[in-house]
């Protein structure tokens, strides 16, 4: 009897499309569950991830694991084919760090760059422009973060590489082109080419849909906020 892997997501969530990209470079089956993350969550989820109580949760064989870069860790661990981490140990420990502070630091200033409120929006704005700078550095000309082949770096870093343009054309803001990160702005058309990239990837009218009215909805709250 085979592996039993199935993925508790929501279809839009990058860090949802983190550990299905993550699967299908592997060739690994598995059944994917939605979660209406704004609404009722399941029962399930809620018994498989009871501290934070959000997606994405991998349950291999009965067994779940929550938050996407600790999924991936697994991942690599319990399937050995098409590595996404290096084999050398300092590299190893390098695509970690550099994982984490995609999630840290950049991710937070993405969301108050976008959604936060208007006198912090700017100051936003340049933390945003710090991180896609030092992801430019550490790009350095390659293809992927992870060389010539993608990597955890670039798995963590869908979200930029796939829906930040996305909110660009929604808010109008210029956070990353060609002309300011020329680099990382050739990365993100080569990661959303890749076919198993394009396979795990939402619609894109969908996400801009969501995003307008996620925007919407925060500049309606800060309106009316006494």
């Amino acid at each position: 009897m085979g592996d039993e892997v199935k993925v508790f997501g929501f279809w839009a969530s990058p860090f949802s499309r983190r550990v299905e990209l993550a699967l299908r470079l592997k060739g690994v089956p598995y059944e994917y569950i939605e979660e209406d993350i704004f609404g009722n969550k399941s029962p399930l989820l809620l018994q498989y991830n009871p501290v934070h109580k959000k997606v994405p949760v991998l349950l291999h064989n009965g067994k779940p694991i929550a938050e996407s870069l600790v999924i991936l860790e697994y991942i690599e661990e319990t399937w050995k084919s098409n590595p996404i981490l290096p084999e050398d140990p300092y590299d190893k420990a390098m695509a970690r760090f550099w994982a984490k502070f995609i999630d840290d630091k950049c991710f937070p200033a993405f969301q108050k760059a976008v959604l936060g409120v208007e006198n912090e929006r700017d100051k936003a704005g340049e933390e945003v422009g710090d991180c896609l700078k030092t992801l430019e550095s550490e790009l350095n000309g390659k293809r992927f973060f992870g060389g010539d082949v993608i990597g955890m770096v670039d798995i963590a870093a869908n979200f930029v590489g796939f829906w930040l343009r996305i909110i660009q054309e929604v808010t109008g803001q210029d956070l990353l082109s060609v002309d300011n990160f020329p680099e990382l702005f050739k990365w993100t058309d080569e990661f959303v080419s890749c076919g198993v990239v394009k396979e795990s990837l939402p619609p894109k009218d969908k996400v801009w849909a969501v995003i307008k009215a996620r925007v919407d909805q925060a500049m309606e709250a800060q309106t009316n906020a006494p």
